[in-house]
């Protein structure tokens, strides 16, 4: 079974809530523990619920952003509307995408497996490839049965 596609997509806007993550980029565990923590609080404060409420499909996004020289980590959804709490409109261009599918019991289970998969293995592996920086996600494609699918995506030129 192939661990990931290469697949065009069409721009699109992610509306995000998001977190500046303190941690250094080569700390895992603590990127891991800052990413739970900002998915805990907006499950528990509602943010997660406003977001879902004005979106135009079911996906939910995670999405990994450096920006003026911060990691930014968002939860964000597809709209046209806005909410007081959003902070960014996260732009992903069109083009080429590294697409790894996958399955878990929670969706920041889905996201952080996802993660992990895509950024400790199969950038490595893909030939022809590079990913060139800019926002990446991972997103909740939907729900079967008891566990949550969904899609890492990659931005990612030809060399």
């Amino acid at each position: 079974m192939t661990k990931y596609n290469i697949e065009e997509k069409d721009s699109f806007t992610v509306l995000g809530v998001g977190t500046e993550l303190k941690s250094d980029y080569t700390d895992s565990l603590g990127i891991d523990k800052e990413k739970s923590e900002f998915w805990q609080t907006i499950s528990q404060d509602g943010t997660l619920e406003k977001l879902k409420a004005i979106a135009t499909n079911d996906y939910i996004f995670a999405v990994n952003e450096a920006v003026n020289n911060k990691m930014m980590h968002y939860a964000g959804v597809m709209t046209k509307s806005s909410l007081p709490e959003a902070i960014r409109n996260i732009q992903f261009p069109e083009g080429e995408y590294i697409v790894v599918k996958g399955e878990a019991s929670t969706a920041y289970e889905l996201f952080k497996k996802l993660t992990d998969l895509t950024f400790g293995e199969i950038l490595y592996e893909v030939e022809g490839y590079a990913y060139f920086g800019g926002p990446n996600t991972a997103v909740v494609t939907g729900k079967k049965d008891s566990l949550f699918m969904g899609e890492m995506w990659i931005p990612v030129v030809k060399i």
